[in-house]
């Protein structure tokens, strides 16, 4: 019982410093690109990344975790389809309107919930998604605008969604299947992730802005404003891993649908955003929604425990925000929040 008890303060510890995280470098970025006028968004992020596993080899090398070989290819192939995937998310955004590239982010969770049944074999109880139904109805209600459709931005949006739910999936089975940390996964990874977002990043931000980020006059508020954003995104990165990895793909998407919430109320809060009756009303029902996922998921994490040979034949996806089973070891063109 203390090592469950000790487990889920861990579980609530990661999500209550993926949301603290992601929310604070959403607001900083928003500043950085819309307040400042620097636009890009897949450089930073492959600074990001560099920041992160410059970080995490210091920790290593002063022994606060130990590394873990994983097989190369592996790590290789995971870490550059994480970066296609951050990529694709930028070039999603840049040709589709803002209600369109909602919807592609709406789409990851029904699209990881037919990956991980199909392949994987999982069971989602009819409750489970109802919940989840519910929660994306909200989220559609409080953010998406307007719908304009184009060919290569839909392609973009689709190459997006599957790598982004491939790449999910495997951070989760990965850290379970090979036994290695959040930590491990990511100071391993981000390397090759860092590596193809800086070379293509510049390419992919030119495109898009029809600036160039050597070009461009780097005044002393926006390097600030840039270091900022790389010393949170440290914080973002290890709590995307240690998230999915102790809960779901499926749990970490519902947690993102949150912060879209938390960021559309700090929006109006601190940067005086245009706010909606409409906005209050879709945030109102996804937190219902949230709050029915964690809801049921808690039910069904105690009918597995009280039956868990049940459990054995069901490998049902409930992953709770307060309760959940041990199960592993461990940027509107405007507003970047998933492009972390």
């Amino acid at each position: 019982m203390g090592e469950m008890s000790s487990f889920q303060l861990g579980v609530i510890g990661a999500l209550f410093l993926s949301v603290a995280s992601s929310v604070s470098i959403v607001i900083c970025n928003k500043a950085l690109m819309s307040n400042l006028g620097f636009p890009f968004a897949t450089t930073l992020t492959s600074w990001h990344l560099m920041v992160t596993f410059c970080t995490l080899h210091a920790a290593q090398r002063f022994n606060l975790f130990e590394n873990k070989s994983i097989d190369m290819k592996t790590v290789m192939l995971f870490g550059i389809l994480n970066g296609v995937s951050i990529g694709l998310l930028n070039l999603s955004l840049g040709f589709n309107s803002i209600g369109f590239y909602q919807m592609t982010k709406l789409a990851i969770i029904p699209f990881t919930v037919l990956l991980e049944t199909v392949f994987l074999k999982k069971q989602f109880s009819q409750k489970i998604r109802l919940s989840l139904f519910v929660l994306l109805v909200g989220v559609g209600i409080a953010s998406i605008t307007d719908l304009q459709l184009n060919l290569v931005g839909t392609i973009l949006s689709l190459l997006a969604i599957i790598t982004t739910c491939v790449g999910q999936i495997l951070t989760n089975t990965i850290q379970k299947r090979l036994n290695v940390s959040s930590t491990q996964l990511l100071y391993q990874s981000a390397p090759f992730q860092a590596a193809i977002l800086f070379v293509s990043g510049p390419l992919v931000d030119q495109c898009l802005t029809k600036q160039n980020v050597f070009a461009y006059k780097y005044s002393p508020i926006v390097l600030a404003f840039i270091i900022l954003s790389c010393v949170i995104s440290v914080s973002v990165n290890f709590s995307t891993f240690l998230v999915i990895g102790k809960t779901s793909p499926v749990t970490y998407q519902v947690l993102g649908h949150l912060k879209t919430c938390l960021v559309l109320g700090f929006g109006y809060t601190l940067l005086h955003d245009p706010f909606t009756d409409r906005n209050i009303i879709g945030i109102l029902i996804a937190i219902f929604g949230m709050g029915l996922y964690s809801y049921f998921c808690t039910q069904e994490n105690k009918k597995k425990q009280a039956d868990p040979l049940a459990s054995q034949m069901k490998d049902k996806d409930a992953t709770p925000f307060l309760a959940m089973e041990k199960e592993g070891h461990e940027v509107k063109k405007s507003d970047k929040d998933s492009l972390v």
